[in-house]
């Protein structure tokens, strides 16, 4: 059973990293300078939209769950308190993402720095 959840953690934590290395990536192509800081941006982002839907569900409870009308088939997951694996996939999904999008917003800034370097424009 542990090693189950364990896979779980590592899939949620490679797709989360992927998604957000992607997302820095493009909103490093898009600034000429600085691309680091536009994935970082990125991670914020996505951290603050997160929080406000964590917080509209937690405002509207029940009413508006629709995977409650629709009859899917479910695990034994304990949701009364949160588990030390709980935390720590937590701690290692901001982190991570932290990472992957600021990685990916310094690979989107080198197409700059290339063309920058052959038109010769070093502002």
């Amino acid at each position: 059973m542990a090693s189950s959840w364990l896979a779980t953690a590592i899939v949620l934590l490679g797709v989360l990293m992927v998604a957000y290395y992607a997302g820095g990536y493009v909103a490093g192509r898009m600034p000429r300078f600085d691309g680091g800081r536009q994935g970082v941006g990125v991670w914020l982002i996505g951290l603050l939209v997160t929080l406000i839907v964590v917080g509209l569900g937690a405002i509207f409870g029940s009413q508006y769950n629709v995977l409650q009308r629709v009859n899917v088939p479910s695990m034994p997951i304990p949701t009364d308190k949160a588990t030390w694996g709980g935390l720590i996939t937590l701690a290692a999904v901001l982190l991570g993402t932290l990472l992957a999008a600021f990685a990916g917003g310094k690979v989107g800034q080198r197409f700059h720095t290339k063309v920058d370097r052959v038109t010769g424009d070093d502002r």
